[in-house]
């Protein structure tokens, strides 16, 4: 788009664009011109089909891992372990294919912006044409209701013409636009009144334009660029877990090679051999981590819906758990989005308003004393005047009060009401008779009333222009001359409230004389009688600053990115805490004026940046990104679609959000509300920690099955345990508890805790430390129970591998209960309070029993029935590992528990 038609007169912006005002383009040229600007639609990068993407699911590292198990299960005739394998492949695969394929329809949502049709004057002629044939040049008419068909200089207009930007500037309200053109150089793009862009809507008036740009050149077809030219981050779990997936098998490997090699050194046959060591590789691999991961995940997502957050991308849950930066709009997020008064300067009084919201719930107040307003009649006509000039309505459903209209006029009905004073009581008394709609140039709205016999105008409007119009003021229920000690109080006034981020309105009102037949705006809105001034704030939400306390606590730092001004932004950010002394805000111009490494030196200490573009907003999370920090970045309208991609957590708000930033997102906010992230935070590490922990479980059993194997054939012992006994240990005993622990209980103190460093591994080595001790205490109490039957009560070699295999998979159900904390006791954390890992524990142990008891099991694995002195035996070895972590865990190594 030419960026001086902003700068220019209509004129000279009709012959920019080499067009005419009155008659627009011709036929011949608007071919020409399609020809060389293209159609009027936002175009796609090749996008991957659904194929490859479904066959990229099976390029991790660990999966071709499984796959190969799955081939040496088959080759072995293990059915059972080899289907159960490959199921757990495939699922993985669907569930990510689902995830992602869902994420490439970002710009087919960006595309369902454009209007399908436009009103244009073509040689003189009015038509109606398909949009996207539209071509820069163009002259379009525009009316309350229509899109915006493509970026447009405005050359006329009505007096009300406004248009909702916000999905593109993030502004909230309506803009008030002019035909104007505007005398600074560089003006941002929520600031230039006389241009309309793609993608937006006309909420009030009617105007024409000339087309500035269309398609890929427009300030919506820039940011489409800018989203798909952004690639897709791996989270640090998908990191991690690629990294330790090749260092388990590689030690595994090594661990299997030595059993294979010292069992035929001591003359094993090599087939029994080759059988034994490839049963322990595929038992060794935990080829259950990624559907244990993927499931855990899976019903953290169902958790967090719970807590009005809804997970678009799996991975990304983990991702929250290492956030340090959450980077978040103001308007909506931060704040209710219901601007709400909270105070009054009338008769000389400055009054307090209390309430948030459009619920007409609160009081007055006057110094620190709560007061009637039926006993300050000047406080009581400033109401009058702001409920009798407003054309909203404040109406009360189901879900509370709500406003229809102007959200700045919706305020006022509200305040009037917390007095008692209800429009549609005073509209029964004062009948509308005409109105002066607001419009920039005026910077004011009057709304004519009668009443019986006389008419009065109610007039509203920017402080400064309004006290202009004011002759007379009312103070204490009667009128007089308004002096310039008056006036000099009023300015006073206005700037303390304004010097808060309050946005201020002046009311004021008169009686025409004589009647009113035939309105006269000059006239009518001179020589008023002054009455108030009423300030106003979009408040932040109450449960925001509890929220904010946990990011402090959990040191996340918070971010305030918005396109509203910077006083405000500021004066929000103050209220809330995170903008404290020494802290700095930044406007879009000045990000301009600053170098990357400029901005990167103070980007730590600069909580607030105000009036700012997509590509503001996409430099400051690339920046916070190279710094090393973990950015959830917040977005509802499409301006922020770019960023919200680029982030490590995208965020889109549910209620306000466009498609495209809930496309683009990793996660949608439900219910609009910042607490709302800094809960799914709390799920995010609670989940990681869950994983962490059945990843122990995991590796600390597998540990224990290969060093059963390698220590027994170190010594010169018989075999202890067969193929198929390892890998029904392997699939029954580890798989459904390890599920369990991937749903405990969210540790209550995780968001006292600072986040997690993304180059941290899954495993410490303090943690693999421990879980290479337990595996060794695992194995010890399975070959103990193995020696005590072969060796002591000499029973034979096949009741010494049941009682083996037995304890194997009972310390494991045990040890599972260690997992839980690797420094807290389990009576401590309650030993009932995760059932599912009871429940786990307990069918897992059913199905052993199965194993042992049944004819038709006992031949197919080897095993013989338990007596009761046996069991005795088994369960007081297996509880070795439970009752040993429990008193390391009361001793003095607590220290180094927790470190891991």
């Amino acid at each position: 788009m030419n960026e001086r038609l902003y700068r220019v007169s209509v004129e000279e912006a009709a012959k920019i664009l080499n067009s005419s005002l009155e008659l627009g383009l011709g036929p011949g040229e608007v071919e020409v011109r399609l020809r060389q600007s293209g159609l009027n639609q936002l175009q796609e990068k090749g996008r991957i089909g659904p194929l490859k993407i479904f066959l990229e699911q099976f390029q991790d590292f660990i999966i071709w891992i499984l796959i190969a198990a799955a081939l040496i299960s088959g080759f072995l005739k293990e059915w059972v372990d080899a289907l159960a394998i490959i199921a757990i492949v495939v699922l993985n695969a669907i569930l990510g294919f689902i995830q992602e394929y869902r994420a490439e329809k970002s710009l087919a949502a960006l595309k369902k912006l454009s209007s399908p049709t436009s009103k244009v004057i073509r040689n003189g002629q009015h038509e109606i044409i398909p949009s996207r044939e539209i071509v820069p040049g163009d002259l379009i008419e525009l009316e309350a209701g229509d899109n915006i068909p493509a970026d447009s200089r405005i050359i006329s207009h009505t007096y009300n013409f406004s248009v909702q930007e916000a999905s593109l500037t993030g502004e909230s309200s309506p803009v008030t636009k002019t035909a104007l053109a505007l005398e600074e150089d560089k003006v941002p793009l929520a600031d230039r009144a006389n241009m309309v862009y793609m993608g937006t809507f006309v909420t009030a008036g009617k105007a024409k334009a000339l087309v500035a740009a269309t398609g890929m050149n427009t300030e919506l077809g820039r940011i489409a660029g800018l989203v798909q030219e952004i690639k897709e981050n791996t989270t640090p779990l998908q990191k991690k877990l690629e990294e330790f997936g090749k260092w388990i098998v590689y030690l595994c490997f090594v661990l299997v090679g030595l059993v294979f090699l010292l069992e035929w050194l001591r003359g094993g046959k090599i087939i029994d051999v080759f059988l034994t060591a490839v049963s322990l590789a595929v038992a060794a691999i935990p080829e259950g981590l990624p559907a244990v991961v993927t499931i855990a995940l899976a019903l953290g997502v169902h958790r967090m819906v719970k807590r009005n957050a809804l997970i678009r991308k799996l991975p990304s849950v983990e991702t929250l758990g290492c956030a340090t930066v959450i980077c978040s709009d103001k308007t909506g997020t931060l704040t209710k989005n219901e601007m709400t008064v909270q105070a009054v300067f009338s008769g000389g009084n400055l009054f307090k308003v209390s309430g948030i919201g459009y619920d007409p719930q609160g009081a007055f107040s006057l110094g620190n004393k709560e007061i009637s307003a039926d006993n300050y009649p000047d406080l009581k006509k400033a109401l009058v005047c702001g409920v009798l000039c407003n054309a909203a309505q404040l109406i009360k459903d189901e879900s509370g009060y709500k406003i229809f209209g102007d959200p700045t006029e919706g305020a006022l009905l509200s305040l009037a009401a917390k007095a008692g004073i209800w429009k549609e009581r005073l509209e029964k008394e004062y009948l509308f008779a005409d109105e002066i709609p607001f419009d920039s140039e005026r910077k004011k709205m009057t709304i004519i009333r009668r009443r019986d016999n006389q008419v009065f105008a109610f007039v509203k409007g920017a402080p400064d222009i309004l006290l202009n119009d004011c002759v007379n003021i009312e103070v204490n229920g009667s009128i007089r001359a308004l002096t310039n000690t008056d006036k000099e109080e009023i300015a006073k006034a206005n700037v303390a409230l304004a010097d808060k981020a309050l946005r201020v309105l002046a009311v004021a009102y008169r009686a025409l004389d004589g009647g009113f037949d035939k309105l006269d705006v000059e006239k009518t809105e001179k020589g008023l009688i002054f009455s108030g001034l009423i300030a106003m704030i979009d408040p932040p939400r109450e449960e925001v600053k509890k929220a904010m306390e946990e990011c402090s606590s959990a040191g996340i730092r918070t971010v305030m990115i918005t396109g509203d001004h910077k006083n405000t932004a500021v004066a929000i950010a103050r209220q809330l805490g995170f903008f404290r002394e020494g802290s700095l805000a930044l406007t879009g111009e000045e990000l301009d004026r600053l170098t990357d490494e400029e901005l990167s030196a103070k980007i730590l200490n600069i909580p607030v940046y105000a009036r700012v573009s997509p590509e503001h907003k996409l430099r400051i999370v690339r920046l916070l990104r190279a710094r090393g920090e973990v950015v959830a970045m917040t977005g509802d309208g499409v301006n922020d679609a770019p960023a919200v991609k680029e982030a490590d957590i995208g965020v889109a708000m549910g209620i306000t959000g466009t498609d495209v930033t809930k496309e683009v997102s990793d996660m949608v906010i439900t219910d609009d509300n910042f607490a709302s992230i800094v809960n799914a935070v709390e799920e995010g590490r609670g989940i990681y920690d869950n994983i962490k922990k059945f990843i122990h479980y995991l590796l600390s059993c597998n540990a224990g099955e290969i060093l059963v194997m390698f220590c027994a054939s170190l010594i010169g012992w018989p075999v202890p345990l067969l193929p198929i006994q390892i890998l029904w240990v392997n699939l029954v005993t580890d798989g459904l508890p390890a599920l369990a622990l991937g749903v405990d209980p969210v540790d209550p103190g995780v968001m006292t805790k600072k986040p997690r460093r993304t180059n941290e591994g899954v495993l410490t080595k303090q943690r693999a430390l421990m879980f290479l001790a337990q595996g060794a205490f695992i194995a010890f109490c399975s070959l103990l129970a193995f020696a005590l039957v072969l060796f002591v009560e000499k029973l034979g070699i096949e009741r010494a591998r049941t009682a083996a295999f037995v304890v194997l998979a009972v310390s494991q159900l045990f040890h599972s209960f260690n997992c839980r904390s690797t420094s807290v006791s389990l009576f401590k954390l309650g030993i009932l309070s995760n059932k599912k890992l009871i429940a786990a524990t307990g069918i897992s142990f059913i199905l052993q029993m199965v194993v042992v008891y049944t004819p038709f099991l006992q031949r197919v694995f080897k095993t013989e029935p338990l007596g009761l002195l046996d069991w005795f035996l088994v369960i007081a070895i297996s509880s070795f590992p439970l009752w040993a972590m429990e008193i390391v865990k009361r001793s003095a190594l607590k220290r180094f528990l927790n470190a891991v």
